[in-house]
């Protein structure tokens, strides 16, 4: 069965296609044939693999129990595809703290060089390419065995994650947008920021830490169908300002280099901590000038994500993120 493992409160089930297929679920043999025939084995292989066992689920516990599922290596040396399944049976094109927890468990089978190696996201998703290259080495920060992910150079703006309709407004003198439906929950929520690292986000940036949303407020209606439906694709969500769904957060300036965030992923939901988020996070505070490039520090329900952030001829080139994972025993 699935192995479960914790990055800062983010919890996800690793699984290999020989595991998969010996339970009885048809997976073709390679990853970019399983995600583009995601449809008629996704929603099984999470049902198999992602239910709690009958009377063990602990009370105020989610649905499922974890944020998602890896699927992989399709290989036995680098680089290696992997396939990342959201609980709603779609297919992620990047987790931070999903390729966290891949990496850690591919160093558990010895297959993780000491050098790193090369992981590839495959997805089925119309407006981004795949698969979703990322280079993860392992390295060791202030004394923590873990990985750093390389994540490239992110994208800003609507045009970046296909967002519509939405209107442009200025934040410290850069053009940012009010999303309207986010802009109708509350009035704090105005200023946002769209960045796409791999896969697509909408950062709305707050003046006052009691403007962001905690988790357990994030998970009552109406609250929450209201942010369904704007972070998922139809037919689960809305689809605006997205079409194809876009992954929420909303950050706040706490002190030097240092951003306290919260997050709601299309797919899934609130979530104690996300390293792409983290990234976005990040990336889109640079932007309107809350912090210099450098180590940025994102601080989230599960932990504090470490980022670096290169600048470059006044842009921002490359974005890393240092993630740990542990296993989760207990699932």
């Amino acid at each position: 069965m699935a192995k479960f493992y914790d990055a800062r409160g983010n919890i996800y089930g690793v699984v290999s296609p020989r595991q998969v297929c010996e339970a009885g679920i048809t997976l073709p043999a390679s990853a970019e044939d399983a995600a583009s025939s995601r449809a008629a084995w996704s929603e099984r292989v999470i049902e198999t693999f992602c239910q709690w066992p009958d009377g063990i689920r602990p009370a105020g516990a989610k649905h499922h129990r974890s944020d998602g599922l890896l699927i992989g290596p399709f290989q036995s040396s680098p680089p290696f595809d992997l396939l990342i399944v959201n609980t709603d049976g779609t297919l992620a094109e990047r987790s931070g703290n999903g390729l966290t927890i891949f990496s850690q468990a591919l160093l558990e089978q010895g297959l993780m060089p000491q050098e790193g190696a090369m992981l590839r996201v495959h997805h089925d998703k119309q407006d981004a390419p795949s698969p979703v290259p990322t280079t993860v080495k392992p390295a060791v920060v202030a004394g923590v065995q873990g990985f750093w992910l390389d994540l490239g150079q992110p994208g800003f703006g609507p045009a970046a994650v296909g967002a519509l309709g939405v209107e442009p407004v200025s934040l410290n003198g850069v053009e940012v947008n009010r999303i309207e439906p986010l802009a109708q929950l509350d009035t704090a929520w105005t200023h946002s920021q769209f960045v796409r690292i791999g896969n697509p986000h909408c950062v709305t940036l707050v003046q006052d830490e009691a403007a962001l949303p905690s988790n357990a407020q994030m998970l009552e209606s109406p609250l929450s169908d209201s942010l369904t439906a704007i972070a998922y694709a139809l037919p689960t969500g809305a689809g605006q300002p997205c079409p194809a769904g876009v992954n929420l957060q909303w950050a706040t300036r706490v002190g030097d280099q240092r951003i306290v965030a919260r997050v709601f992923e299309r797919g899934e939901g609130p979530t104690a901590s996300s390293g792409t988020s983290a990234s976005a996070v990040a990336s889109a505070a640079w932007r309107v000038g809350w912090v210099a490039a450098g180590e940025v520090r994102v601080v989230m329900p599960g932990g504090t994500a470490p980022i670096l952030l290169e600048e470059r001829d006044g842009e921002l080139a490359g974005v890393r993120l240092f993630g740990t994972a542990v296993r989760d025993e207990t699932r």
